[in-house]
């Protein structure tokens, strides 16, 4: 088994084992990714997010994002940023173009180690988050404990938004694996609690599909963002608060949502 280097790198406590695999030497599987993500004993990640050589013209590079059980998923939206700003340290430049499974993400730096990412169009017909069977997506029949009819957005990825009274009391942990895997969600999907505190502001913790609670979800945040306006609970703008800190959420007039926040180097280190 062949030694790669790697960074590990975190967006509000989302955290990252990201790999440069664009010299072609970098064999990854669901089993070693599984290895690397255990945190007693790999070194521990939400998702390994692997940078590749870019596929089209439009892009720097391709973003292949691996979740900490081994499987590969559409879209990370804290992960871009992350990619984003080691591409751009390593050009010099204030723009990035990153190719996943679900598009071009057109990413920036956005002053003060932070970097804003075009997350791409909401998606919100039950056929394109994907729904096992036609229904609204604005009121979903699923409930749970105290949780019901939730929003669904495809954001690159599956997210089903509860709105709650508090988001802190809500034992999601225990909550969110079932939800995951309900057999509305062939996919499987992200399940988000939110709690709208005034027009502009959003308290959010979201149980990831494949990781579990993770400290920050970008994707997640851009879901709730877009199904609390849908439900006319929000603006179209709002400060989205989860568990690892606060995310600047833009859902635009092209129907696009721009994600602004935070990103972090936190070491150094080579996988045997």
């Amino acid at each position: 088994m062949s030694e790669i280097s790697f960074i590990k790198m975190h967006g509000l406590g989302n955290d990252f084992v990201v790999v440069d695999a664009r010299g072609g030497d970098v064999a990854l599987d669901s089993a070693r990714v599984r290895a690397i993500a255990e945190r007693r004993l790999g070194v521990g990640c939400d998702q390994l997010l692997e940078i590749c050589p870019p596929r089209s013209a439009k892009a720097d590079a391709f973003m292949r994002i691996w979740n900490a059980d081994g499987g590969e998923v559409e879209a990370c939206g804290n992960g871009a940023r992350c990619v984003a700003a080691f591409l751009m340290t390593e050009s010099g430049e204030t723009e990035v173009a990153i190719e996943t499974v679900a598009g071009l993400l057109n990413a920036e730096a956005a002053g003060d180690g932070r970097v804003a990412v075009d997350m791409g169009e909401a998606r919100t017909l039950w056929d394109e988050i994907p729904l096992a069977s036609e229904m609204d997506t604005l009121e979903l029949d699923l409930s749970l404990g105290r949780l019901s009819a939730p929003v669904a957005v495809n954001i690159g990825n599956p997210h089903a938004v509860f709105f709650v009274d508090a988001a802190e009391e809500v034992d999601l942990a225990s909550l969110g694996s079932e939800l995951e895997a309900h057999a509305l969600f062939p996919e499987r999907a992200n399940i988000g609690v939110a709690e709208v505190v005034n027009d502009g502001h959003i308290r959010l913790r979201v149980w990831e599909r494949g990781v579990g609670l993770t400290k920050a979800c970008g994707t997640g945040a851009c879901a709730a963002l877009v199904a609390a306006a849908r439900r006319g609970l929000t603006a179209r703008s709002a400060t989205v608060t989860l568990d690892g800190g606060p995310l600047e959420i833009d859902w635009l007039e092209d129907n696009h949502v721009r994600m602004t926040g935070p990103v972090a180097t936190s070491f150094m280190g080579m996988l045997l």
